[in-house]
């Protein structure tokens, strides 16, 4: 695996996989004597893959249907 001349790598499909490394996830980089670790940001309040999918979608309906009338819609009221 070769650096990039923007000092980039790609991290293998098969490490992303096991380790839930998905697009936008911050990590964090620890050095030790010639070694280095990447690890996933463990921040407080660090969003999950759904929470961040709600957060682009807050705020774009625009319906005019109150929740009562959306959660009749849903359950087939």
């Amino acid at each position: 695996m070769k650096i990039t001349s923007k000092g980039q790598v790609t991290i293998p499909v098969h490490i992303r996989e096991k380790l839930d490394l998905l697009p936008n996830t911050e990590v964090m980089f620890r050095i030790g004597g010639n070694a280095v670790r990447i690890l996933k940001a463990n921040k407080e309040g660090a969003h999950h893959r759904g929470n961040s999918v709600l957060a682009k979608l807050r705020g774009t309906a625009d319906t005019k249907m109150s929740t009562k009338e959306i959660l009749a819609l849903t359950r087939g009221e």
